[in-house]
């Protein structure tokens, strides 16, 4: 039986790869993009399309109550283009706003719409030095400096709100670097996951998986995976069919 479904963040690179893949699962998918000229393409891949910026709380509110969603996905982030090196410290600030108050937002927004579950993308490679490979229970790197700081303390947030959600269910999946279609990578450093299989375990977190955190990548030394080839079923190696 599908679920009704709010991804916020459905017209960034994981979102584009998941929305095929919930509406193929039968679930009804309210899909997010803060520009309007994205609408179409959402409504194309079979979502219903809403225009939300994550920051106006009243509005993002009132479009996941509207949605009555069950299942709030947050794949959020502001990030440019290929990772454009040049433009990366500016964007390293919008983002972690994004992690922190947009995700504050979203998980107010999915409590009004009485939703059962929120699945978040963080990241895997902001563990504090350690041996490895790290599982998801070590500490993150709180003590970072300088641009770093900035990522890690917005991925503490960002996690500390999701899995403070009660009485939602909050699930963190901690995605390798992405490398794949609307990545602007062939590959990447490890940890790694590919699109797809990032958004695969989204998929697989509306109906698996208990409140917590789980590494999502490719078999690696930096962090283990078991707990998410466990809990969800996982594939690092699954890719959309005719890709």
């Amino acid at each position: 039986m599908g679920h009704r479904i709010f991804l916020a963040g459905a017209s960034g690179a994981i979102g584009r790869r998941l929305v095929p893949q919930l509406v193929a699962a039968g679930h009804q998918v309210t899909a997010t993009t803060r520009q309007a000229a994205r609408a179409e393409d959402l409504r194309a891949l079979g979502a219903d399309p809403v225009v939300v910026d994550v920051f106006d709380a009243n509005a993002l509110r009132a479009a996941v109550v509207a949605a009555r969603s069950e299942i709030v996905i947050h794949q959020l982030t502001d990030l440019p283009a290929g990772l454009d090196p040049s433009k990366m410290a500016e964007a390293t600030t919008r983002n972690a706003r994004i992690r922190d108050e947009g995700t504050r937002n979203l998980v107010e927004a999915a409590k009004a719409a009485n939703a059962k579950r929120l699945i978040a993308q963080s990241i895997a490679w902001v563990y504090a030095p350690g041996s490895e490979p790290h599982a998801e229970t070590d500490p993150l790197d709180s003590g970072a400096e300088g641009g770093r700081a900035v990522s890690v303390g917005g991925v503490i947030a960002l996690e500390k709100h999701v899995l403070g959600a009660s009485p939602v269910t909050g699930i963190v999946l901690r995605y390798g670097h992405l490398y794949g279609p609307g990545t602007g990578a062939e590959s990447a450093a490890e940890p790694a996951v590919h699109v797809d299989a990032a958004a695969y375990a989204a998929l697989l977190a509306v109906e698996r998986g208990e409140q917590g955190v789980l590494n999502v990548a490719e078999p690696n030394s930096h962090v283990t995976t078991d707990k998410a080839v466990s809990e969800l079923g996982w594939r690092a190696g699954f890719r959309l069919s005719g890709e």
